[in-house]
């Protein structure tokens, strides 16, 4: 990388990829790192910033992750957050206790000094604070920049050796002023000049995949989703007609997505795409099955014998490409991310393919692995991707298998993608859409009595789900207008065979999740 560098050390604080992400919003890129990285491997890196995060743990028991010295003695700037901050009063030297009061959720700081850290942010203002233990006596050479009713040292400084830490979290929308915090610590402090910007990484990585490819081949599996799209979208700018994506169609996708995939990529984009239905095969696999696990297993495990066959089909003597972003190598154990606490590896990612023993390329290519979905959103755009595809709300790799409850069958398919159809199609119409993260139809496989005219039915209910939030790790259930709701009931008992009642999941995460399988 030629930008400017911020490395954020990751103490195991649930937060580490937003801080990061709210750092590239500030136009500087930004990688995670572990908390234990060689020092020698941080100066190699040449960065102009380093933040810590936040953790669960406490400095003073022995087992938690801790720093050396010598971080603080490289040059180069740095801002705790959290744990990060008690974690330099501490290794500097102050003290840490447990608070007599612990403070979390929205907490108002009053700031006590002209810090460049809280320029343009006024003398008070609301943050979020999550701790339990705190900075009771300063290092020397620190002073104290900012507190709270219960905090006394909410935020403290050494300017002259450029060491920065607050207690609360300015990565969370609920701090009020937390992006200014952030954008001053690396432009007033670090020096930085915003030079990560998405019209220059489009230009530089079809220059490098270029090269790096060549006059070979490369196969991409395109499953119709923002990443693996734009990568679709890059390598066709990149090498033509040397691409080709897989697409496979297992038939549990929503109503027409399958020819909207195909449509937008043979007519926008210079590239060979070959499309595998193979409906009736996945049919055949999951008949009589209910457990949900074990529907995703014969989903995932079908979906990559088919398309491995494929794969042998088209040849193996260029490149494979992956949608791979940057969350997924962190959660996958490739992003360096702290061994302890909340983000150890957490799963592998479906899009962290393993390819079987005898297939053979000359290597892998993830153009975008790089970024987060927002800047993956943002190339998308750039490269003249359908908006409606470059938005596409989270799908779950399984697809519809796990919004039918109970055995999969062609009908139920059927009945879930047209209602999901409706649902979708009046949530347009209304102009609530952006306001919602994810909404969706469920089809709980219940059936209950209904009138119908003159006729008792017997049929299937559908559970509609809206949800707002700014993460994922947790959300709200949406508050749709009702006459938006009645009107989506209205249309799918009138207008989707087989149903007769609506119902409006009204659960947050959590203690439920988004999805229901």
């Amino acid at each position: 990388m030629s930008n400017q560098l911020c490395i954020v050390l990751d103490f195991g604080g649930q937060y580490n990829q937003l801080i990061a992400r709210r750092v590239r919003e500030c136009g500087v890129y930004c990688e995670i790192k572990r908390f234990d990285t060689p020092i020698s491997e941080i100066r190699a890196l040449n960065p102009t910033a380093i933040i810590f995060t936040g953790g669960p743990n406490s400095v003073y028991d022995p087992s938690s992750p801790h720093i050396s010295k010598e971080i603080f003695e490289i040059g180069v700037p740095i801002l705790g957050i959290c744990y990060g901050c008690q974690l330099m009063a501490y290794t500097l030297g102050g003290k840490v206790e447990s608070c007599e009061k612990s403070e979390y959720g929205k907490i108002e700081i009053t700031q006590k000094s002209d810090s460049l850290i809280f320029k343009e942010v006024p003398e008070k203002s609301v943050v979020w604070m999550s701790h339990t233990d705190f900075v009771s006596q300063l290092p020397e050479g620190f002073s104290v920049t900012a507190k709270s009713a219960d905090c006394p040292c909410a935020a403290f400084e050494a300017p002259e050796k450029k060491l920065y830490a607050v207690q609360f979290h300015p990565e969370v929308t609920h701090s009020e002023f937390g992006k200014q915090i952030l954008h001053n610590f690396l432009y007033n402090v670090c020096g930085c000049t915003g030079d990560w910007v998405m019209d220059d990484f489009i230009e530089n990585t079809v220059k490098k995949l270029r090269e790096q490819i060549g006059d070979k081949k490369v196969i991409l599996g395109l499953s119709g989703g923002v990443d693996s799209s734009v990568a679709a979208g890059l390598l066709s700018r990149a090498v033509g007609k040397q691409l080709t994506c897989v697409f496979v169609d297992q038939g549990l996708m929503r109503k027409d997505e399958g020819d909207f995939v195909e449509e937008t990529f043979t007519k926008l984009f210079d590239m060979n795409f070959v499309r595998v239905n193979c409906k009736d095969k996945f049919l055949a696999a999951l008949k009589g099955v209910t457990d949900p696990e074990q529907k995703r297993r014969i989903i995932g495990t079908e979906f990559y014998n088919v398309f491995w066959d494929k794969i042998r089909e088209q040849g193996t003597d260029g490149f494979f490409a992956q949608g791979t972003i940057y969350p997924d190598r962190i959660e996958s154990g490739r992003g360096n991310q702290a061994g302890h606490g909340s983000t150890a590896v957490i799963k592998t990612h479906h899009n962290m393919v393993k390819m079987p023993d005898d297939i053979k390329f000359a290597g892998t290519i993830e153009p975008l692995g790089d970024l987060f979905k927002d800047e993956v959103r943002a190339v998308g755009e750039k490269l003249g991707i359908p908006h409606d595809l470059v938005w596409r709300q989270p799908f779950p790799g399984p697809g519809l298998g796990v919004r039918i409850i109970g055995e999969i069958t062609e009908e139920k398919i059927k009945i879930l993608q047209e209602a999901d159809a409706v649902f979708r199609d009046e949530i347009r119409k209304s102009g609530i859409e952006e306001q919602l993260k994810q909404f969706f139809a469920v089809l709980p496989d219940v059936r209950t009595v209904g009138v119908m005219g003159d006729h008792r039915t017997y049929d299937h209910l559908i559970a509609i789900r809206a949800v707002t939030t700014d993460d994922f790790m947790t959300a709200d259930w949406a508050r749709i207008p009702y006459d938006v709701l009645a009107k989506v009931s209205n249309r799918l008992c009138n207008e989707v065979e087989h149903v007769n009642r609506v119902v409006y999941d009204i659960t947050s995460k959590p203690p439920g999740t988004v999805e229901w399988e």
